[in-house]
């Protein structure tokens, strides 16, 4: 198993799926034939400790602190420990597919030691009579397993999380001291587990350079563990740190302390510059190029770009390479029982990109500026079918997240076109801006896909903080999209931000209200709140004089730098909106309290709203199913209908007439129509239908009638195609 290149995500990220930056990595090394192992510390870690015998010793290690105080629960969870190391292995098989027969005894709740988190039961008992026997024993499994994460937290290492390990030392760690001091500090019980299992792997891979990708600050403390053990058990070894914390926090990073740890630092998309890192330890010698990497040299921190090849295209980069990760393992759990909130830890999801970058690119609150955002780049969607196929036969799993920035439209469309060409079964969701492009029809198209939800960031429900932010989207123009994605059978997702600069009070309260009358209206399955942040590569971080704000401090610290503190010249204090904004939105995720007065949501006094209460509703009234822009691509779904001729009389004069006979997945239905008519369009349906190749467009369809017939418009607008846009027939 020795290989060159030793890829790790550190603790932790998800325990449903891995973090694709490995996979996407050693997919690249593929196409260079460089040898390369990957690993996901953080499930490794997490099956380590939530095992039978991991259990034993979690609970030996906590009663032999005698010196310890401990709470209620605590004391409770310790006096049922054996219940809990009898029922782990077997719930762990039972969250990883493996022991679907359990759901019966957990369902039963005799089965399950319980402990605080059950006492949610209580409110969410409405719940379980939609929920089927798995999907509530998977819940009720997830709190057996926070609970005993609220003992670790509280009796055994207050870092602790199952997404995120030491997450204040990544936050605003603008010097690394206080990172430095506790990685000076003994290993935490934490520590030792992980120290273990990356011991295992470094003696088998051997490797030549380890690369450890940060994506998240819940990461980077385990980062630092990881590399300071290499660093001092393996010297000669080399370790590179890449992901998305160094692509936005570590762009400035001037502390040699940190090169303690690391031998290099490198930003932005890593396959040129780990592939220059390979070739400098490899093929040795003085002179080296390095691609946007900093490295110590003569003592200092300097930073190498020096490199002149360009970045590789992505038609180059390969398919990303889930080989090594121990993909029967993750775990699915169901924090919140909203069916769209729970994607993101129940499933394992293949990731795969659309396309680099954001076509968009605009938002006044985002890292534009930096390249991960700014390139924009699109990828062929017969390539992104190709890798679609190829991961698929793989990995065993046809689930797939595209983790975009915002996936364009019309490339969506072409994908969801190709897959259904190709007549495979995809299941995939991804992120989106909430634009006007999302028609009824494309919709339609995108779930025949596959497609089962989107996400997306409506920010601040207001049209003038909305045109602040340049999101280019209005508040009646999302609730049109949330509707016809919604109509369509694909679940909504909203991402919503409080706190912009300049931001009232009245435009929060009202916002809320926009977010209530969206689910009131049933066009938003989810939504999540944040507070906004200034990061230091967006254009309120570079430009914040525009946007009324002022930055507390100019200085630039010597290690972590994206989140900036400032001053808003409005004085309000954001931060006592969070709870009532959080608390009603987990109400309205879950159909309850939607009738419920704003002010009943926060223990202060909050202005009335503004809003009318109807405007939601008035926004969803118009828009017509109907889309005929003459290069508009049609579209039918359908199969070939059945044919039957028949005369009827129309004031005493015989008329011929065709019934076609359409077989839709659900039911049978009939159209009546004039003979002629009938058979061009039976035979047009032959030509645009889905799985031919050549696509046709609005105007072609009406040229080719009006070859034999007259009056395009009125048989388009005709009862039967209206009918029929029903059943499938799609103007894109």
């Amino acid at each position: 198993m020795k290989t060159d290149l030793f890829l790790v995500t550190p603790p932790f990220t998800q325990l449903n799926t891995p973090y694709p930056a490995t996979a996407y990595i050693k997919g690249f090394l593929n196409t260079k034939n460089i040898s390369s192992t990957q690993a996901d510390l953080g499930i490794e870690v997490i099956l380590t400790l939530f095992s039978r015998k991991g259990l034993e010793d979690l609970f030996s290690h906590a009663e032999g602190l005698t010196n310890q105080s401990k709470s209620l629960n605590a004391q409770r969870i310790i006096a049922l420990k054996d219940e809990y190391i009898k029922t782990i292995d077997a719930v762990v098989a039972f969250l990883q597919g493996k022991n679907p027969t359990l759901a019966l005894q957990i369902c039963q709740e005799d089965f399950l030691p319980e402990a605080s988190r059950f006492a949610e039961l209580e409110e969410l008992d409405w719940a379980f009579g939609a929920m089927g026997t798995q999907d509530k024993a998977k819940h009720l499994a997830t709190l057996y397993l926070e609970d005993i994460s609220d003992f670790i937290i509280e009796c055994v290492d207050p870092n602790f999380g199952f997404s995120r390990y030491a997450e204040r030392l990544g936050r605003s760690a603008n010097s690394f001291d206080e990172l430095y001091g506790v990685l000076n500090q003994d290993y935490t019980y934490m520590d030792k587990l992980l120290i273990e299992i990356l011991e295992e792997k470094i003696t088998l891979i051997q490797p030549k350079l380890f690369v450890i990708s940060v994506p998240f600050p819940g990461n980077l403390y385990a980062a630092f563990r990881c590399a300071q053990y290499v660093k001092r058990n393996y010297p000669d070894i080399k370790i590179s740190m890449g992901g998305g914390f160094a692509n936005t926090e570590l762009r400035s990073v001037s502390d040699k302390r940190v090169f303690e740890f690391f031998d290099y630092i490198s930003l932005d998309d890593g396959e040129l510059p780990i592939e220059l890192l390979y070739d400098s330890i490899t093929k040795g010698g003085d002179f080296n190029l390095y691609k946007r990497t900093f490295l110590l040299e003569n003592g200092e921190v300097v930073y190498k770009n020096d490199a002149l090849r360009s970045d590789y295209k992505q038609f180059d980069v390969g398919t990303p390479d889930y080989t090594d990760l121990k993909l029967d393992q993750y775990i699915s759990v169901i924090e919140i029982v909203n069916p769209m909130h729970r994607m993101w830890s129940d499933g394992r999801w293949n990731k795969l990109t659309m396309a680099h970058g954001c076509y968009w690119g605009k938002c006044t609150f985002c890292d534009i500026s930096l390249d991960y955002i700014k390139v924009y780049e699109p990828v062929a969607a017969k390539l992104i079918v190709d890798r679609i196929e190829e991961l698929s036969e793989k990995t065993g799993q046809n689930g797939f997240h595209f983790v975009d920035e915002a996936a364009p439209p019309a490339l969506m469309r072409e994908v969801a076109l190709e897959i259904l060409r190709r007549k495979i079964s995809v299941t995939w969701w991804t992120n989106i801006r909430f634009e006007k492009s999302f028609t009824r029809d494309l919709c339609i198209l995108l779930k025949a896909s596959g497609c089962i939800a989107v996400s997306g960031g409506l920010e601040v429900a207001s049209d003038r903080l909305l045109k602040l932010i340049d999101k280019g989207v209005t508040v009646e123009q999302v609730a049109q999209v949330t509707r016809n994605f919604t109509e369509a059978g694909i679940l909504v997702h909203a991402y919503l931000m409080y706190g912009y600069p300049t931001q009232t009070i009245q435009e929060t309260v009202d916002s809320l209200e926009m977010v209530r009358q969206l689910f009131e209206a049933g066009v938003l399955q989810s939504g999540f709140w944040h507070q906004f942040a200034m990061t230091a590569h967006s254009p309120v971080g570079l430009f914040p004089e525009r946007f009324g704000v002022v930055k507390e401090t100019e200085a630039i610290g010597t290690f972590a730098n994206n989140d900036i503190n400032y001053i808003d010249k409005t004085g309000i204090d954001h931060d006592k909106f969070s709870f009532g904004l959080k608390k009603s939105l987990f109400n309205f995720m879950h159909g309850i309290c939607i009738d419920y007065k704003l002010q009943d949501w926060f223990d202060f006094k909050i202005p009335k709203v503004t809003i009318p209460p109807d405007f939601i509703e008035k926004a969803l009234r118009d828009e017509s199913k109907l889309n005929t822009k003459p290069t508009a691509k049609v579209v039918w779904l359908g199969g070939k209908p059945g044919m039957e001729s028949f005369t009827k009389y129309k004031k005493n004069k015989p008329v011929e007439m065709t019934v076609l006979t359409f077989h839709h997945k659900k039911e049978v239905f009939d159209l009546q129509i004039d003979k002629n008519e009938g058979q061009w369009l039976v035979s047009m349906l032959e030509k645009i239908t889905v799985s031919n190749a050549q696509v046709y467009t609005f105007q072609e369809l009406k040229a080719d009638f009006e070859t034999k017939m007259e009056h395009f418009e009125l048989f388009w607008y005709s009862k039967p195609i209206y009918d029929l846009r029903d059943f499938g027939l799609l103007v894109l």
